[in-house]
């Protein structure tokens, strides 16, 4: 992914600069600010293919630049995170974040967790929309609608990860799909019994699309497997 440009935001000058070394010899285009506020300004006005967010900034706070970055932009975000955190991990994840990491972290993981989500935006989508229940998906755009009733089809804003997330569950709906398969196809790695990321995204997916539809639940957890999205009427077109 040569070019590629990244936007780190990150209130550390002497990290910036090693870690802007470190993805440059790796082909990205590194572009650094160091507040909450200039990040923020950069990471909307200009083209970055992906976002590196701290979680503390000083001045600012990392997870109120993404809710804000989120209110008008889909750009992929990785937040970087305190070592042992959750509480930051699960509000980030929760805040619309792609994927979290955190520190201090191998640089070699971070460059894959970088390709793995920029994989995941670039990768084809075939170009058949799904219908099922009330909502209609559109993968080759990556675009959602929902039908409300009395109203026109209204289109729910998701991040990249739960865009995959509910592709994946609703290809199979009616089926248990683990916990590891969702991590490897809409994060692109495994996750561990105590990674609570897929659990997040589905979070984010159940409160933008609502918990039930007509009194059956959209996305049910199958304690200590996965989850099945509801067996509801599906249909794929052209």
């Amino acid at each position: 992914m040569p070019g590629t440009k990244l936007l780190l935001i990150d209130d550390d000058k002497a990290y910036c600069i090693s870690m802007a070394r470190l993805l440059e010899m790796e082909g990205f285009e590194v572009h650094v600010e160091h507040t909450a506020e200039a990040g923020f300004a950069c990471a909307t006005g200009q083209q970055h293919e992906l976002v590196l967010l701290d979680v503390m900034l000083s001045p600012g706070d990392g997870r109120k630049v993404l809710q804000r970055i989120r209110a008008v932009s889909q750009v992929p975000v990785i937040m970087l995170t305190a070592r042992g955190d959750e509480a930051d991990r699960i509000s980030g994840l929760e805040g619309g974040a792609d994927d979290y990491l955190p520190k201090p972290f191998h640089p070699r993981e971070l460059i894959a967790r970088i390709r793995s989500v920029l994989r995941r935006r670039s990768a084809p989508m075939p170009a058949k929309v799904l219908q099922i229940g009330d909502l209609e998906i559109h993968p080759g755009s990556r675009l959602v609608l929902q039908s409300r009733e009395h109203e026109e089809k209204q289109e729910v804003e998701l991040t990249g990860a739960e865009f995959d997330l509910l592709l994946l569950l609703v290809r199979a709906a009616g089926e248990v799909v683990s916990r590891d398969e969702l991590a490897q196809g809409a994060l692109g790695r495994s996750v561990t019994a105590f990674d609570r990321s897929i659990d997040n995204h589905i979070s984010g997916l159940r409160r933008k699309l609502g918990n039930k539809l007509d009194g059956v639940e959209r996305i049910r957890s199958v304690r200590g497997n996965g989850y099945v999205y509801s067996n509801q009427s599906r249909s794929a077109t052209e």
